[in-house]
């Protein structure tokens, strides 16, 4: 078995990372549009909103646990964006990624629905809004009362928070998460989201997530009106929660990783504090200071 693997390896990095994305992507939408169509096509009997927030946090943490160690675990072509924006991923590799991720949160979106076949025909088939309208069980719509320009604030604040708080556990030089937790806190930031900022339109704050199941249910059945509901909403997904991931890297650079002490200057200070040569008033010798283990150059 093992030789028969590593005749399957895949020797382009590009490709393994890509694959990796599509993965992690596929499992996070899964999960979430999953519970989103246990609940629905139940009515509210096997799960209510809050099992909606749980499974697309506990899809994400999934996710990024299969895809980070390759991939970097993005699951987001505007976190991807906003990275290659901050100089921390290649403006080469993005276009891949995307592609990636749209393909993953598609495949993802087509086994739901083989899977929930049988319940939504019978719950009010094909419909895309109204009390039995289904297509809300892939993509996102807003609700009745929700104008254009709020939903479009409203998705640029949720991407917002999401990249802040995704840039805060990662930087090493704040409070990162503790090694191996990561994914479980980014699945944590999609929770909180979700049940503070999902009312309004369901908060994507990925355009992957949203576009790519609602181009499967146009060619799955439901038809154009999963672009033209809503006022045209489809685009709100896909423009404002780029602008939102970019709104908000830019917010925590500016505000909180431009502030860290230099980290070379950081470590001089430390070593010349602790230095022992400088201990009592300079007055221990230097053969006394102890010598390093391993010689420091070859």
């Amino acid at each position: 078995m093992d030789r028969l693997l590593r005749r399957c390896r895949i020797r382009s990095s590009l490709a393994r990372e890509c694959l990796a994305e599509g993965l992690g992507v596929y499992i996070m939408i899964l999960f979430g549009c999953g519970s989103v169509a246990q609940v629905t096509t139940s009515r509210d009997t096997k799960g209510q909103y809050l099992s909606i927030n749980l499974g697309f946090a506990l899809g994400t943490t999934f996710g990024v646990y299969i895809s980070k160690g390759v991939s970097g675990a993005h699951l987001n072509p505007a976190v991807s964006l906003s990275l290659c924006l901050l100089g921390r991923h290649p403006w080469m590799r993005l276009p891949f990624y995307i592609v990636s991720q749209f393909l993953g949160a598609f495949l993802a979106a087509a086994t739901v629905h083989l899977q929930y076949h049988d319940a939504i025909s019978t719950f009010g088939g094909l419909k895309v809004t109204g009390p039995n309208g289904t297509a809300g069980i892939f993509a996102t719509y807003p609700a009745d009362y929700l104008s254009l320009a709020s939903g479009v604030l409203d998705q640029v604040v949720g991407t917002a928070a999401l990249l802040l708080c995704v840039l805060a556990i990662g930087d090493q030089r704040n409070t990162p998460a503790p090694r191996g937790l990561e994914p479980v806190l980014v699945g944590a930031i999609v929770m909180v989201i979700g049940v503070s900022m999902g009312s309004n339109s369901g908060y994507a704050i990925n355009p992957a997530r949203d576009l790519g199941p609602r181009v499967y249910t146009y060619i799955a059945g439901w038809g154009e009106e999963v672009f033209s509901a809503g006022r045209s909403w489809w685009w709100v997904p896909v423009v404002a929660t780029s602008l939102g991931a970019v709104v908000g890297s830019l917010l925590y650079e500016l505000l909180v990783g431009a502030h860290f002490p230099d980290a070379d200057a950081l470590t001089d200070g430390l070593v010349l504090t602790n230095h022992p040569a400088l201990e009592l008033g300079g007055k221990q010798l230097d053969r006394d200071i102890p010598k390093p283990a391993i010689p420091l150059t070859s």
